[in-house]
């Protein structure tokens, strides 16, 4: 029986050092357990893995400092909206930044109502004014009529288009004018370049060319103006 106890004796003296070792320990692992204000399961990534705010040591600073950062990034990506709602707005807005940019801006000669004014020009003649397209040899005749705000933005804009495009892929453009509107001829000798204007019409013929944009800019800078 001796050996028996000596066996007995050993086996109880190392689970009381265990014992001792395991408590000793408990503080560092409640240290590391979720708090109670953390309700919920830890966040996982792909694999099974806690997510990186959820890792041990992370303090409520840094899983704060981690949503914030989430939050932005979310924004960023296409939560906030970027769209003006209105395409004058747009534009007018467009050119605003870019005058803002711009060191050399002489706010004193700025006129952005000009630019407005001829945006309602552009709404007017692309939306209401009439339309009637004729083939002649060589290109097209447009008939180009409206009444009142319609036909004022008619007068002022096709004739100055006319003269961007005049000599532009070998045209030739002019403007007459109608008893309640322009006469738009635009003509070429090239036959690929007669199949190209009648093929655009009064609409692509009037946005041909890039000067529609410089225009506006030299407007809202008060260098050039339609005038109303």
């Amino acid at each position: 029986m001796k050996p028996l106890f000596r066996d007995f004796a050993t086996a109880t003296a190392v689970a009381a050092v265990f014992a001792v070792v395991a408590t000793a320990l408990l503080p560092g692992v409640h240290a590391e357990s979720p708090r109670a204000d953390q309700s919920g399961p830890p966040t996982m990534m792909h694999g099974g893995m806690p997510g990186h705010d959820q890792m041990p040591g992370m303090t409520r600073h840094n899983r704060m400092m981690m949503q914030m950062h989430r939050s932005r990034t979310a924004d960023a990506e296409g939560s906030t909206p970027t769209m003006p709602g209105q395409d004058a707005f747009g534009a007018i807005g467009e050119i605003v930044r870019i005058l803002e940019a711009d060191p050399k801006t002489d706010w004193s000669k700025v006129n952005l109502e000009a630019l407005r004014q001829h945006l309602i020009d552009m709404n007017e003649v692309t939306l209401k004014a009439d339309v009637a397209p004729k083939s002649i040899d060589g290109g097209i005749e447009v008939a180009v009529t409206g009444t009142d705000r319609t036909l004022a933005a008619i007068q002022r804009m096709v004739p100055a288009h006319a003269k961007e495009i005049d000599g532009l892929h070998g045209w030739s453009a002019k403007a007459d004018p109608l008893p309640n509107g322009v006469l738009l001829t635009v003509t070429a000798k090239d036959a690929n370049e007669v199949a190209h204007i009648r093929g655009l019409g009064f609409i692509g013929i009037l946005v041909t060319g890039s000067h529609h944009q410089a225009h506006h800019l030299a407007m809202a800078k008060g260098e050039f103006v339609h005038k109303h």
